[in-house]
């Protein structure tokens, strides 16, 4: 089983959505960077669950205790260990799936390649798990700001309710409604949405947007190491994700090579382009402008309505959805996005130069 992600800041997780804890091992944070313990607990705070009406409403405080890596209030150099101790399991709102299937999760895939399937909320394939990224994902937003670096994200599309381009709004925002989109009228809407199909016992999806600012030039490694790959890669591995573009994406294979090419100009001592249609990054490699992308997240798979499945031994079953579950991901998804942004981007620095703070 996979459980790693990064090269030279690396992270490995552990742990299951009913076990005693998660947690996270960081390892390769350059020694002397100083652990921000207040900001690691506000970031965990963004994407615990039971926020709001329309998140689930399982009750974890998601307080973490750091183990080890960390002297004085500043990394050592060593592995940092964190772990984040589960509170509010309730497991035997899962005893009725234990020999079945439900639909759109991993339950089948995990029952026939690893033989031994913990059922309760999904054990490892739980979004409970993301937790432990979003905690290592804090310390790697101090390294970044350390370099000047920004990662933000913001739900931009619930549904077919789209907000106004990220260029045109204040990401400070972000935090100030329930759906994290920095549009107030969007939100407004967003909002109505999901509690609309909250009450018809459904879910919905969405999409969050990433923004990346200040990354210096040259960040990212042909061939197969582009940074819009990674960031590809880092996305595409959170629970429930569906998509991933940057720059203009898809849009833009609807443009002539005229509209989309960025010519570049002189900006007094430093080089830019007038537009940014590569979302900041070119062969590759970062070009200096804002990095630009979106997730797309399906609607969440556990919904409270009656779907036939089959059980382990190929019979027919009605499943029922019980526990308590999200009925829109996006907006506990934005903590989750920017901290795998973030870990992208640290690694990708520390590659680029001296691995000291």
């Amino acid at each position: 089983m996979s459980n790693s992600f990064g090269r030279l800041f690396r992270i490995t997780t552990f742990g299951e959505s009913h076990g005693a804890a998660i947690g996270v091992i960081v390892d390769g944070c350059p020694a002397g960077l100083e652990i921000d313990e207040p900001f690691i607990q506000s970031e965990l705070d963004r994407r615990k669950p039971g926020q709001s009406k329309i998140t689930t409403q399982r009750k974890e405080d998601d307080t973490f205790r750091i183990l080890s890596g960390v002297f004085e209030g500043k990394s050592t150099g060593a592995p940092i260990a964190i772990v984040i101790e589960n509170q509010d399991q309730r497991s035997k709102d899962y005893s009725h799936i234990a020999e079945s299937f439900r639909p759109s999760h991993a339950d089948y895939t995990y029952e026939v390649k690893y033989g031994n399937r913990d059922y309760r909320g999904g054990g490892r394939s739980s979004a409970r798990e993301t937790a432990a990224r979003v905690a290592a994902g804090a310390i790697a937003k101090l390294l970044l700001k350390k370099a000047g670096i920004e990662v933000n994200a913001f739900v931009s599309q619930v549904g077919d309710i789209k907000a106004p381009d990220y260029k045109t709004l204040d990401l400070n925002n972000t935090e100030s409604n329930i759906v994290r989109c920095p549009d107030a009228a969007t939100a407004e809407k967003m909002i109505a949405l999901i509690d609309e199909v909250r009450l018809k016992r459904d879910t919905i999806g969405g999409i969050v947007t990433g923004v990346i600012k200040n990354s210096p030039v040259g960040l990212g490694e042909p061939v197969f190491d582009k940074l819009h790959a990674s960031l590809g890669y880092a996305m595409l591995g959170i629970n429930a994700v569906k998509g991933f573009e940057y720059g203009t994406g898809f849009e833009g294979t609807k443009w002539l090579g005229s509209q989309h090419n960025d010519e570049f100009y002189n900006d007094g001592d430093k080089i830019r382009t007038r537009t940014n249609h590569s979302g900041g990054v070119q062969g590759g490699i970062t070009n200096g402008e804002d990095i630009y992308f979106n997730v797309a997240f399906k609607p969440v798979a556990t919904i409270m309505q009656d779907q036939q499945s089959v059980d382990k031994a190929g019979h027919e079953v009605t499943v029922s959805g019980k526990g308590r579950h999200d009925p829109c991901v996006v907006p506990r998804a934005v903590p989750i996005v920017e901290a795998m942004a973030a870990l992208v981007m640290a690694d990708f620095l520390l590659l680029a130069k001296n691995s000291k703070v």
